[in-house]
């Protein structure tokens, strides 16, 4: 994996380990050589990761929609690598996809769920075959990954398909198990390049 995509909120809630985990994710991406790309704000959890990864001599990425810019206090750009404007919030999702090699959701709110969601079922889908984890600290994605295994035990989501996630708690065993990721078989191929 060259880049990473990391979906995060912009609020940096009320438990201080999170942003402190967001910047040690930024730490090890960095460290490893791998690229950061994010939604571009300098507030929250993404800007705590963003900044973790720019101390320590990181490529940072930052995609937001022209709508966001003023209201997540975007990065003008100085400190971050790179920053692309795009128009829609889909528009947004698809250059990050495009950017990365895998996605990595930090504690977040309705936002960071839609978005790592999204990419879990794209690699379902089979439109992407890179890895999808959480940063699960202080068991935060705990009950939306007992959901998923709900889902399984409920015959409503295959077994083969709940390994499309992984979770831990430390950043870096988090980048270690993507690393060493393989994608199940599709169990069906579909052409995406024709829609």
């Amino acid at each position: 994996m060259k880049a990473l995509c990391v979906f995060a909120g912009s609020n940096a809630g009320t438990n201080p380990i999170y942003a402190e985990t967001a910047r040690a994710l930024g730490e090890a991406l960095a460290r490893r050589g791998m690229t950061l790309v994010f939604g571009g704000g300098r507030v929250g959890l993404m800007g705590a990761a963003s900044q973790g990864a720019r101390a320590a001599g990181g490529k940072v990425i930052g995609v937001i929609p022209s709508a966001l810019q003023r209201k997540e206090l975007a990065y003008d750009g100085v400190d971050l690598t790179e920053l692309i404007v795009v128009r829609s919030m889909h528009e947004r999702k698809a250059r990050m996809a495009e950017l990365s090699d895998g996605f990595v959701a930090l504690p977040g709110g309705f936002g960071t769920f839609e978005e790592i969601c999204e990419m879990i079922t794209w690699a379902q889908l089979g439109i992407h075959r890179k890895p999808c984890g959480a940063v699960n600290v202080a068991g935060y994605f705990d009950g939306l990954l007992g959901q998923f295994d709900r889902a399984v035990a409920d015959g409503l989501l295959r077994a083969g398909h709940r390994g499309l996630v992984v979770a831990e708690s430390d950043p870096d065993r988090l980048l270690d198990h993507m690393a060493a990721w393989q994608p199940p078989p599709l169990e069906f191929h579909l052409d995406w390049s024709a829609t």
